[in-house]
């Protein structure tokens, strides 16, 4: 059997020979369709358990130890948690109730209040115990809607049962109220055998053969949940006018009192106000407003319920720099408005050697594997290719030389053991990450599969000199190379800068609008601080926005792409672009139109013109005045529909900007 499944065997063992009343349950961790990690769940007594829980993730991954004691109302009477979470940051966690009062302590916050034992604490940092215990407390109430402790609410949207064979039923759980999505559990009465979320999939290892099943048949329910949004929260575009708005050129000029006429998906016109003879059917307000291009995330993985934050964010088309090959499907569903979503303009398919921190999503084994898995991109229609770290880095000439044969760009991390300079000679098109660009200065360093390729730039990345003639040498290179870099700045600033059990900057300006769980993430801190890394680290940041106005002084090109949180994180890059000291104008062309030039679109999208497609963005202000109204979005047109930013933002859980 798989290490992963011993190991749970010999601790089932080693319980099962100190207590035989101890029972319990190990389920396998399954991340991007490999066995990587386990959840154990031992029973004490019928109100007392104790858990384990861990997975790896290229060098990341939590490693938790949990112990739960139940009140009588099946509710967390008291919780005790340590170990290290997914960025291996040391936790310790508790809850404890005492007659009619709680204490707690957690990475977000240390309190104590009134309690009466009827709420359900929902832990920080933890097991996947706390999603069993949640889903029994729901089948019991007569409402299925459960108080969080110290507040919030959940509530059981719908509960759908499944046979699997003759005499084995199963329920599909789908729960609101935690975050932006819901919140899906596999219940045999009342066990938890298996949680599915995205790439990750906890199952009780007796239910591994059902496991695809299960799968596919809580996709259909999410297709159907979203689509059933997508019903609600489209409106169909006809004849339309924007009238008297303040319209962004493609100049990044803003041109005062303009109306925009649209045909359907099409922009028909664009004239100063009160010039046009034409009656429409409906007439919309822009006066006091800036109406945009959509904008473009220049990196993103996608997924069908990132799509909503996309667009309620102004975002209306992306690169997608890695995912599975089912890609195509998703955007097809995007496209034909089934799940509200962004246009897919760029399909880049990633290659990862194998290896201890290999990415999961497609691993080779041998330049043969590699140059035949280009191929496959191409024949998908894929334009782009993007290797990993633990691409060999003897592979990658020719893995470059087979995919500039056909037509494809070539991006990716920097492999481990090779400079960002050493892999653009060897035919790099594109750098992902403002980290790798800094690892080019740290050749001792450079093992890019593991975590230093975050915490070695955030340590030495201060004392880049940009008057130094290495850095001054690898400028040269970028721009004789014509090297796009796609900063996702916006992730190092949370990585570097956040402090652990403090509001992190990244975040601060939206994190009121959140649901309760999505809100605690913003406090975890990103990577682990001693005190005196904290400045070193902050120091190290600044290094990068330095960086990026002397790239884009000195003519690279760079993008704008998150590699995370859509929409919102996408806004604090474009922030951070402007605090870097790139002019707010310079920053909304990359957003637009430069963009849909990088990626061949700019025919169809990119500016407002009459013939392109109306994929338009309304804000409620000036961002050339001031960035961050670029968060004030009323709504986005998009493929012939028009969705209001208030009702996909309340649809996840989300308040609008107002």
């Amino acid at each position: 059997m798989r290490n992963i499944l011993l190991l749970s065997w010999i601790i089932f063992f080693l319980y099962g020979c100190e207590n035989s009343e101890v029972q319990t349950y190990t389920y396998d961790v399954v991340f991007r369709g490999s066995s990587a990690g386990f959840y154990i769940k031992r029973m004490l007594s019928d109100k007392q358990f104790d858990y384990s829980y861990q997975y790896t993730d290229r060098g990341r991954g939590p490693e938790i130890t949990e112990s739960i004691v139940l009140n009588e109302l099946g509710m967390i009477a008291s919780q005790e948690i340590s170990g290290v979470n997914y960025l291996k940051v040391s936790i310790d966690e508790y809850f404890r109730q005492e007659n009619a009062a709680a204490s707690w302590k957690n990475s977000f916050e240390e309190n104590k209040s009134d309690f009466d034992g009827a709420s359900l604490y929902f832990r920080y940092d933890g097991s996947p115990a706390i999603y069993e215990i949640l889903s029994n407390a729901l089948l019991k109430d007569e409402d299925e809607k459960i108080s969080l402790f110290p507040h919030g609410e959940v509530s059981l949207l719908d509960r759908k049962p499944f046979m699997l064979s003759d005499d084995l039923e199963v329920t599909l759980l789908m729960i609101s109220g935690l975050g932006m999505n819901p919140s899906y559990v596999w219940m045999k009465q009342d066990e938890m055998i298996a949680r599915i979320d995205g790439n990750r999939h906890i199952i009780r290892v007796d239910m591994l053969p059902y496991r695809m099943q299960l799968k596919e048949w809580q996709d259909k329910e999410e297709d159907d949940f979203l689509k059933k949004l997508a019903s609600e929260l489209s409106i169909p575009l006809g004849e339309v006018l924007v009238q008297n708005v303040n319209v962004l050129s493609k100049k990044g000029q803003l041109i005062a009192n303009q109306d925009v006429s649209i045909s359907g998906n099409t922009i028909t016109g664009v004239y100063p106000t009160g010039t046009s003879a034409t009656s429409f059917e409906k007439v919309m307000d822009g006066t006091g407003k800036t109406l945009m291009p959509g904008m473009f995330d220049m990196h993103t993985h996608n997924s069908k319920f990132r799509g909503l934050l996309h667009v309620a964010g102004g975002i209306t088309s992306v690169r997608d720099l890695a995912n599975n090959k089912q890609l195509k499907v998703l955007s097809a569903q995007f496209d034909k408005n089934e799940i509200i979503g962004p246009r897919i303009v760029t399909f880049c398919g990633i290659i990862d050697g194998s290896g201890p921190y290999a990415n999961k999503r497609n691993v080779v084994e041998t330049l043969e594997e590699g140059l035949q898995e280009i191929h496959e991109y191409k024949k998908l229609g894929y334009q782009q290719i993007k290797l990993y770290s633990s691409i060999r880095p003897e592979w990658v000439l020719p893995m470059t030389e087979k995919a500039h044969e056909l037509g494809m760009r070539v991006s990716g991390h920097i492999p481990a053991y090779m400079t960002a300079s050493q892999a653009i000679d060897q035919g790099y098109d594109e750098i992902q990450h403002i980290n790798m660009l800094f690892l080019n200065f740290l050749p001792d360093t450079i093992d890019t599969r593991t975590p230093l390729r975050f915490t070695m730039p955030a340590t030495y990345g201060r004392a880049l000199d940009l008057r130094s003639d290495d850095y001054l040498n690898f400028l040269r290179q970028l721009q004789k190379e014509d090297i796009l870099v796609d900063l996702t700045i916006s992730i190092f600033e949370n990585m570097l800068v956040a402090e652990r059990g403090e509001l992190s900057p990244t975040y601060s300006p939206i994190a009121h609008r959140m649901p309760l769980m999505t809100q605690r993430g913003f406090y975890s801190g990103g990577l682990p601080k001693t005190e005196d890394q904290v400045i070193i680290f902050k120091e190290s940041f600044n290094k990068m926005l330095e960086v990026i106005a002397h790239l884009y002084e000195n003519g690279v090109d760079v993008v704008p792409g998150t590699d995370g949180l859509p929409g919102f994180l996408y806004h604090r890059e474009l922030e951070l672009y402007v605090k870097a000291g790139i002019p707010a104008i310079d920053v909304l062309k990359m957003a637009t139109i430069q963009s849909a030039e990088i990626t061949g679109k700019a025919d169809l999208l990119g500016s407002i013109e009459a013939g392109k497609l109306a994929d338009l963005i309304l804000v409620d202000g000036n961002p050339l005045e001031d960035i961050s109204n670029i968060r004030r979005i009323e709504w986005t047109m998009k493929g012939g529909y028009l969705y209001y930013a208030k009702d996909l933002y309340e649809a996840q859980g989300i308040q609008h900007f107002e």
